[in-house]
């Protein structure tokens, strides 16, 4: 394995930033929380109110119960009793309560900010998720969604209890010294700024070994995921993937270790200071109350109060620092939430989760032609003006200069070597990817300014690389149209025009089948059965009038991708399709076979053409056949 890159130096600010940055997101937590339940956060801030006048008023019954005793007053200290337990019961309810509203707060803050990264996800273009600095952000985001929000405004609401709570001790010490209230404030302050410290060491240890930490989810899927099973097995490599899991996760412990045991010595000797200070103050006190300076009761009192704020006092300052470590992790799911990236798609919502709809599209008997309107201008087609191509952070071009013009109706293959930019270049077509350069126009009208519905539901794409969804059969293929999603003669038709008859006869629940190995009575498919489904999937939209194939057929045997090409060249009659094989029988198919060499268009023209032309379509052509004499 690579070693890991240096760490960055730690800079350290001064306490006032600190502070000032321990409440930049409470603001956005909390309006967070009032957005999740306004009654649930009523009841927070009413229950953290009442829990912080408890404790002054139980330590205020305890006196006058031990000054009822010293007097000798039988019904006054029964009284007073029963005060007591009465403020007490209260007590423990109130904090029953806040533990409850808390529980069931977070449940549904964790929920809501989990479909706000989701969403915010949905809306992602491709190019997102490939590049790896983003995906680290919505890594961190995820990684904290569920907890850090509520912890945020629960550690609030607790730090404004405890300061209300200080304020009623403070008020009974002040009647004693105003010195010991002073030393109560300041012995916890050393303890609580070692705790914010170590707080944003781990922060920056956690956000800056993200990468490492993706690449230890990955191994763990690897070694426990049935997708690489049979490899893992075959080829021996669970002794080695186990080995650089085991060391990535031994170097995390090793770090962890390290920060927490230094944070747990250093935070432990300062926080002795505050315990130094408090016996400092019970001496003087013990002493004042043996010489007749303090009544018994006040002496208790004052001891009660001044441990008791004492501890609230070391409580607010560790609020502080838990508020300000939560912030820290806040900054990674705002940051996600708040970025704002260059071409995010715009328009109509996505479609919501997999759900009946409230009927049906009638059923059509074959597929609608297309009803999409010519722009001014007559150009009916896809033109590819100047088109270059580069990922982003990269140098190197997949395409330079693309002019390229797709007739409305016409049938076109891409054809090359593997990496010569062909499946770039569908990508473009569909917006998946936006050029470095130039334009991709649909009907004259620069895909930029096509609403996302409105284009998508003109393209109906099987990428090599198709998802196998662990739902029933019939979802796999009602997918494809999610509005039609509950169409069952739709789906079916999908499925006949797919070939993927022979897949549902097959299994004992037809379209009520669950698939893969996910959940329990899922089947699993092969891999010729799988692609089939994607196939179906495609012809879903039946209005689309742009077909993108993109090696659909790669796992089906040669009868089989015959016929589904057989298929396929009947239903996109009049429709531009757009085909990526390597297989010639399928290539000659077209009416426009074009060559894509280091990203450039180099050939172009039909079967028949490429091959008198003697040029690269040719070589590759003559190569393919001689496999088959």
């Amino acid at each position: 394995m690579t070693p890991p890159p240096a760490r960055p130096p730690e800079k350290k600010k001064p306490l006032g930033v600190a502070l000032r940055e321990s409440l930049a997101y409470i603001g956005r937590a909390l309006a967070l929380v009032w957005r999740s339940s306004r009654a649930l956060t009523l009841a927070l801030a009413v229950l953290t109110l009442l829990a912080a006048a408890a404790p002054p008023a139980v330590a205020w019954a305890g006196k006058r119960i031990v000054d009822a005793v010293v007097a000798r007053a039988r019904e006054a200290t029964l009284d007073w009793v029963a005060a007591e337990l009465v403020l007490v019961v209260l007590q423990a309810t109130l904090g029953r309560g806040l533990s409850l509203v808390r529980a069931v707060l977070a449940s549904r803050l964790g929920t809501d900010v989990n479909v706000a990264i989701l969403e915010r996800a949905v809306r992602l273009e491709l190019r997102h998720f490939e590049d790896p600095d983003f995906y680290d952000r919505l890594t961190r985001a995820r990684r904290e969604a569920s907890s850090r929000p509520v912890s945020l405004v629960t550690e609030s609401f607790s730090l404004l209890q405890g300061v209300l709570t200080l304020a009623g001790y403070a008020a009974i010490l002040v009647r004693f010294s105003g010195w010991a209230v002073a030393g109560l404030l300041l012995a916890t302050v050393p303890a609580t700024l070692a705790e914010m410290r170590y707080s944003k060491s781990a922060f920056r240890l956690r956000n800056w070994r993200s990468p490492e930490s993706r690449r230890l989810m990955y191994l763990e899927y690897v070694l426990a995921n049935d997708e690489h099973a049979k490899e893992v097995k075959l080829f021996g490599l669970g002794p080695l993937f186990l080995g650089r899991y085991r060391e990535l996760a031994e170097r995390f412990l090793r770090e962890d270790s390290e920060l927490a045991a230094r944070r747990a010595i250093v935070t432990h000797l300062l926080s002795l200071l505050a315990t130094f200070a408090f016996y400092a103050a019970y001496a003087v006190m013990a002493a004042a109350a043996a010489i007749g300076g303090l009544t018994l009761g006040n002496m208790t009192l004052y001891v009660l109060s001044f441990r008791s704020g004492q501890q609230s006092f070391q409580s607010i300052l560790s609020g502080i620092g838990s508020i300000y470590e939560h912030n820290l992790y806040m900054s990674n799911l705002f940051s996600y939430l708040d970025a704002e990236l260059e071409g995010e798609p715009r328009g109509a919502a996505t479609n919501g989760a997999l759900a009946s709809t409230n009927g049906t599209a009638p059923a059509t008997k074959g597929i609608a032609p297309a009803t999409n309107s010519v722009v001014p201008g007559g150009e009916a087609g896809i033109r590819l003006a100047d088109v270059s191509f580069r990922y982003p952070g990269k140098s190197e071009w997949v395409l330079r200069h693309v002019d390229l013009f797709i007739p409305r109706g016409q049938s076109v293959a891409l054809v090359g070597q593997n990496g010569a930019g062909k499946t770039t270049l569908v990508k473009l077509v569909t917006r998946l990817y936006r050029p470095t350069e130039g334009h991709v126009l649909l009907d004259g009208k620069d895909l930029e300014a096509w609403d996302d519905d409105a284009l998508l539901a003109r393209f109906g794409v099987v990428f090599q690389d198709f998802n196998r969804y662990q739902l029933k059969l019939r979802e796999n293929v009602g997918v494809g149209s999610v509005e039609h999603l509950a169409d069952e003669p739709r789906i079916v038709r999908a499925v006949e025009r797919g070939g993927a008859e022979s897949v549902v006869s097959e299994l004992a629940s037809g379209l009520e089948t669950p698939l893969g190995r996910w959940f329990q009575d899922g089947v699993e498919l092969s891999g010729g059965q799988w692609q089939k489904l994607a196939l179906a999937r495609a012809f879903m939209r039946e209005q689309a009038d742009i077909l993108v194939l993109d090696e659909p057929t790669a796992a089906l045997d040669a009868e089989a991708e015959h016929a589904v090409f057989e298929r396929f060249k009947t239903l996109a009659a009049g429709r531009t399709s757009i085909i990526i094989s390597h297989r010639f029988p399928t290539v000659r198919m077209a009416d426009r076979i074009l060559v894509i060499e280091h990203g450039s268009i180099t050939e172009e023209g039909t079967h028949d053409e490429l091959v008198a032309r003697a040029g690269t379509y040719a070589r590759l052509y003559r190569m393919q056949a001689r496999g088959y004499e």
